[in-house]
């Protein structure tokens, strides 16, 4: 494993047990030329989901374009790190459970919207601001009309 302070490969495993999802394995390394600590984890390879986007063009699904919808539409909110690390893994537990070889992006897009209400309501408009692609004021309006009609039904 290289280094990701000072890219040497000479790393080693100092402690290794299960992560909190039961899923991975958390390894605890130190690198052996600079002494710092990294934690990395281990998940078992899969057969890989393609995803099918809106223009039916189909790519390997890549957990590192949901982190960076969801950390952007976290951007300067208060959502601790852990909380949206737990919203990110909740969201590809979702996709891989429904144990298909291809996925629509709408339906990944909906999956992680729904998991971003729960995460933070800001968040939520920002992030169905783009994946929804609003046109104008009154779509974006009605998408927060549905979010408070579901809060007040929730009190």
């Amino acid at each position: 494993m290289r280094c990701q302070f000072c890219g040497k490969d000479d790393t080693r495993v100092i402690d290794s047990r299960p992560a909190d999802d039961g899923s991975s394995i958390r390894r605890r390394r130190q690198c052996d030329a600079c002494g710092r600590r990294f934690t990395t984890y281990e998940k078992v390879e899969t057969i890989p989901l393609i995803v099918i986007k809106k223009d039916k063009n189909r790519e390997t699904y890549d957990r590192a374009k949901i982190e960076s919808g969801v950390i952007k539409s976290c951007h300067k909110r208060p959502v601790p790190f852990e909380k949206l690390t737990k919203c990110i893994d909740e969201i590809e537990n979702a996709i891989f459970n429904l144990e298909v070889k291809e996925i629509e992006s709408t339906t990944i897009g909906e999956i992680v919207m729904d998991k971003i209400k729960d995460l933070d309501q800001v968040a939520y408009v920002r992030f169905a601001s783009v994946y929804r692609e609003f046109k104008d004021v009154n779509t974006f309006m009605d998408e927060l009309s549905k979010l408070l009609s579901n809060n007040s039904e929730k009190k």
